[in-house]
């Protein structure tokens, strides 16, 4: 039978997940891979949660476990008797590992690797995502910099990019399989190339495949950190159609104090002036942030900063997560703010950017947009955002809609008469 897999966290996570089910094949037995992410502690009581859950649903069933959770959390999971093996962040991506030959002569049942050993990543080669209508391409993997509240680089390890003419092979392949859309991401996406050494880049990189691959409809970046963003990447944002007007920026707080505290390697004036120059260059951008909400020290006057942020960056959508404190990491030493107060703070974000995006959408109504259709009757307009069409329309195509309303939520198209 086919292998299955279960996937938490991150984009990177999802893709991944496709290449273990390419690698593994057809397994001589029940074989479940849980694929865990450890950004929260959330994340990884969701995954115990579902591995105990699994086991007790389908008790034949051989649960392996990788990810950043079992990566960096390798005791908790070894200490479940519901999994059967533990598999590195490394070896989950090379075929060797899922042979049926090496599986079979797999004495480890905890077989982690040095992941900060590792220092090239390889492509993932798959033309596309069961289910869904965009392709992610990841082009860089690892972390060189040290967030306190971040276990992430020691989940994946260093950065390590793909070579150019690797991932624009890649693009190329979805393109012949029918694909308009691809998003490029990554751990720390405008990190991509520095391992390579200048003049590598993100920009140049993404200048490389709109030009290589010109029947390529539409480009997108995942998660980005704005004091990174390089010429190159600027000049792709000012005069690139194809590159798509949506950048979601890694901001994590406003308050200089808090990002300082953080580690992080922006102040809230770069945050600011980088939303302003941008729109500048591409009046038409939308943004969207990760905020945390409550990290150990956060005044109310300093939370307050990263509320005011959201107008101040005009951000529409917003990534909130409450503070979630992560063994190991110095914030982790920090004096916390309440439980209770992190809530609450989340919740205020929560509010601000709902309100946000219910002023953006009220502006879309009236407009035209040319949207991606996608499985279940929605969308995505240039950018980024949600767009319920006449589920008719199949997933996959590009489609020029008036915009009729909107929900809150999400905007909703004219009959398609009414839109030509």
């Amino acid at each position: 039978m086919a292998v299955e897999t279960l996937t938490f966290g991150c984009r990177l996570n999802t893709v991944e997940s496709e290449v273990i089910r390419a690698h593994a094949g057809v397994a001589g037995r029940d074989r479940v891979v849980v694929n865990t992410c450890a950004v929260t502690a959330e994340a990884g009581r969701q995954a115990r949660k579902a591995i105990r859950r699994l086991a007790r649903e389908r008790p034949d069933a051989e649960i392996v476990v990788t990810g950043c959770g079992a990566q960096v959390e390798t005791a908790t999971y070894a200490a479940m008797p519901e999994v059967a093996r533990l598999v590195g962040n490394d070896a989950k991506l090379q075929p060797e590992t899922w042979a049926e030959k090496t599986w079979a002569e797999f004495g480890e049942r905890v077989a982690i690797d040095d992941i900060m050993a590792v220092r090239a990543s390889a492509p993932t080669r798959i033309a596309h995502l069961p289910d869904r209508t965009r392709a992610f391409v990841p082009v860089q993997n690892g972390c060189d910099h040290r967030c306190t509240f971040c276990v992430i680089p020691f989940g994946r390890g260093n950065s390590r990019s793909l070579a150019v003419d690797d991932v624009v092979d890649q693009v190329r392949r979805i393109v012949a399989h029918g694909g308009c859309e691809v998003v490029l991401t990554g751990v720390d996406l405008t990190a991509y190339g520095r391992d390579h050494g200048a003049p590598a880049s993100l920009g140049r990189l993404v200048r490389a495949i709109l030009a290589e691959v010109p029947d390529l409809g539409r480009l997108r970046l995942s998660s980005i950190d704005s004091i990174e963003a390089d010429d190159d990447l600027m000049a792709a944002i000012a005069t690139e159609p194809r590159l798509m007007p949506h950048l979601h920026l890694s901001l994590q707080a406003g308050d200089d104090l808090v990002l300082k505290r953080m580690k992080r390697r922006h102040t809230r004036a770069d945050a600011i002036r980088f939303c302003e120059e941008v729109r500048r260059l591409r009046p038409e951008i939308m943004f969207g942030a990760d905020l945390i909400a409550g990290f150990p020290t956060e005044t109310e006057a300093q939370f307050r900063r990263s509320l005011d942020l959201v107008a101040e960056c005009g951000l529409t959508h917003l990534h909130v997560f409450p503070y979630s404190s992560r063994p190991g990491t110095p914030a982790a030493r920090m004096p916390p703010v309440a439980d209770s107060v992190v809530r609450e703070r989340a919740a205020r974000l929560r509010e601000a950017g709902t309100a946000s995006l219910a002023r953006h959408l009220a502006g879309e109504v009236g407009r035209t947009h040319r949207v991606l259709a996608e499985r279940g009757g929605i969308g995505r307009t240039e950018g980024f955002t949600p767009v319920r069409l006449d589920p008719a329309i199949p997933a996959g195509t590009l489609c020029d809609v008036a915009i009729a309303g909107h929900d809150g939520r999400m905007l909703i198209a004219a009959p398609r008469s009414s839109a030509g």
